[in-house]
């Protein structure tokens, strides 16, 4: 297995750069002017904190027994770069009654646990004339992805071509899940429930909902008795499980990575219930409704997202398979070969976002943070750690130690001190910080020393070469000040965590395969696989129009085992479960590190390591909800393109 060469947009001076197996970056020809991040000034914008979403009725004063919410999505610019730079066009959530609202990231929903959240979801993607709006982003029609120009016949297909296509034009589908919620089927956000805009203009034949989106809507209607209206889904959650840290993004077939590349993402925090501590415990307050200006919080939800920008600020994202320089003959271009024309097997920025700006200072007091950390980048792996300086050697020396005491499904059973924290592709990280005893005007700064490319296992400056110490290996700035008022909040080291329950033992174990399919005319993958592994230790590598093979039972503890055969660490995620990791290794039977002792709902499928012949990661989940959910790769690259596949969950098994 040879290690695949990737690129990096504008790594080197708006340059494309070739990383190679050993992580060094060499400049090649441009694949097209970028901005240079060098030139973009760092730690000049004040860190953006997402304010609270409003529900409906926000200001009427009395409690509902439903937080409901309409919540839209909408094109618009945004100061991401810092001023004096272009603004960028984005997507983005928002409340449909206030524009004000529409940020990405988005508002944050707050909910609570075991108290229902309802939000409509409306797709607003259309221009002040009412026509649509087309992609932001160069959208592959080759792939397996929604398709409206399919028609009712030939949606959520793989469409066939007599000659290479261009970029889809069209209107754009879109549908929303909420990460890690436990959520009943038809508020999933299911990929192929997808809807186009109320738009004037919608070309006639085409079809304007997915091929799920009647079923759940009926669904929907007799469980709430809620009709949805075109270009809408209304979703219901119950916030039946742990108090932890949620995220909602986009979820379209085959458009994923477009959509949340354009800025469709947003938290959701689940708090109390008997899984969350009281208030004053933990550093606070987080942001409210209501808040004055220039309220001071100590609790911060921050995504951290690499991006690449053109000259005039708007995002850039490839539109060629050429730009990944492993086949730039067009010959090769289906429908004359396998390769799709515009899809890329990953993709790296050249520039660090942080909650929706550039490289950003936050001013903080000599208290203690808790700041709810989630790496929401497409394909990037991050290694967080807080360093005295920006460009220090890599691997840097911690500066704080970072005390991590919750992940994907809630707090741990215990607080771990961590010098630096791994976070795969939509994993979270509920962490403390405590700047109580640095010095009054000390600057630290918050890095990344995770590759500039694919993971592929092991530690920084080990096993593969850190990010740009000048770009891509930075991520914000801390400025101490001094405290303000009492810091009445308990030291990590004294705390005592809600109680912790683990899984009981599975009735059922599944071994499942991450599998790549290379092209037929050398020019590397064409797409990426799931599959089942037989007793034999043989792989059937499987597509997401294959039939069903993943059946739990209804209320059934089953362990999966993932056995990645590719080069690459992969990113799974389970929807509707949050698991546990119980073992990693050649048999699965190492235990996990101690990040991993929570629940989690996406873990790291490691490669195989150097020597070895295979690396299987178990986890165990309870299946406690009927319905069809999926299963995928994390890297938004390759669930768009077959890397992601529906299970059915109880006697449901017939659909």
């Amino acid at each position: 297995m040879s290690r695949r060469r990737v690129l990096v947009a504008g790594a080197v001076g708006g340059a494309t750069a070739l990383l190679t197996p050993g992580g060094a970056r060499a400049a090649i020809r441009p694949a097209q002017p970028l901005l240079d991040p060098t030139a973009i000034p760092k730690y000049v914008t004040d860190l953006a904190i997402p304010p609270v979403m409003p529900p409906v009725g926000a200001r009427g004063g009395h409690k509902r027994e439903i937080d409901e919410y309409r919540i839209g999505v909408r094109q618009f610019q945004q100061q991401i770069l810092p001023p004096g730079l272009p603004m960028t066009t984005v997507w983005g959530y928002g409340s449909v009654d206030d524009s004000r609202t529409f940020h990405s990231p988005s508002c944050t929903i707050e909910a609570r646990v075991d108290h229902p959240v309802r939000v409509t979801w409306t797709n607003q993607l259309v221009d002040k004339r009412g026509g649509f709006l087309p992609h932001l982003l160069p959208v592959d029609p080759t792939l397996h992805w929604a398709n409206p120009p399919g028609g009712l016949a030939g949606r959520d297909s793989m469409p066939t071509f007599t000659k290479t296509p261009g970029p889809y034009t069209g209107p754009v589908p879109m549908v929303t899940h909420l990460h890690g919620g436990h959520s009943r089927e038809e508020s999933d956000g299911y990929p192929e429930a997808w809807y186009l805009p109320v738009a004037k203009d919608i070309p006639a034949g085409f079809a304007t909902v997915g091929t799920y989106y009647d079923q759940f809507r009926a669904k929907f209607e007799r469980k709430y008795k809620i009709k949805w209206k075109p270009g809408t889904a209304a979703f219901q959650y119950e916030n039946d499980q742990r108090a932890t840290t949620l995220w909602f993004h986009d979820h379209t077939l085959g458009l994923t990575r477009l959509n949340v590349y354009a800025g469709l993402a947003g938290f959701y925090l689940l708090r109390g219930g008997p899984s969350d501590l009281p208030p004053g415990v933990l550093p606070g307050p987080a942001p409210a409704l209501g808040d004055e200006p220039g309220t001071r919080y100590y609790e911060i939800p921050v995504v951290i997202q690499d991006r690449s920008f053109n000259p005039d600020g708007s995002l850039f994202y490839p539109d060629s398979r050429a730009f990944a320089q492993d086949c730039t003959n067009p010959g090769g271009y289906i429908p004359n070969g396998d390769v799709p024309p515009i899809w890329v097997p990953e993709f790296f920025g050249d520039t660090i976002m942080t909650n929706g700006r550039t490289w950003p200072r936050l001013d903080v007091e000599q208290r203690r943070y808790r700041l709810r950390l989630l790496n929401g980048s497409n394909s990037r792996t991050l290694f967080l750690k807080i360093a005295a300086g920006p460009t220090a050697p890599r691997p840097a020396a911690a500066a704080l130690p970072l005390w991590l005491i919750g992940t994907d499904g809630g707090f741990l059973p215990q607080p771990v001190p961590l010098d630096e924290i791994l976070l795969v592709k939509a994993n979270r990280a509920d962490v403390i910080v405590d700047f109580t005893d640095v010095p009054v005007g000390t600057e630290l700064y918050l890095i990344n020393e995770g590759p500039d490319g694919p993971f592929q296992g092991g530690t920084p400056g080990t096993d593969f070469t850190p990010a740009d110490v000048n770009t891509t290996g930075q991520v914000m700035k801390f400025v101490i000040g001094p405290r303000v008022g009492a810091d009445r909040s308990v030291r990590p080291d004294q705390l005592r965590l809600p109680g912790f329950t683990p899984l009981g033992p599975a009735a059922n174990a599944r071994r499942l395969s991450l599998d790549e399919q290379m092209s037929t005319t050398g020019c590397g993958p064409v797409a990426a696989l799931l599959g089942t592994v037989a007793p034999d230790g043989t792989a059937t590598s499987l597509r997401w129009s294959d039939p069903v093979t993943e059946h739990p039972a209804l209320d059934s503890t089953e362990i999966w085992e993932f056995d990645n055969r590719t080069v690459d660490a992969h990113p799974i995620h389970l929807h509707q479960v949050q698991f546990q990791v119980v073992g990693r290794g050649p048999d699965g039977d190492q235990p996990p590190n101690p990040q991993e002792s929570g629940f989690l709902d996406t873990v790291v499928a490691l490669p195989p390591a150097p020597g070895q012949t295979r690396e299987i990661t178990r986890v165990k989940a309870l299946f406690d909800l009927p319905g069809r959910y999926v299963w995928h790769c994390h890297i938004l690259e390759h669930e768009d393109n077959e890397m992601m596949r529906p299970y059915i969950v109880g006697p449901t098994g017939a659909r």
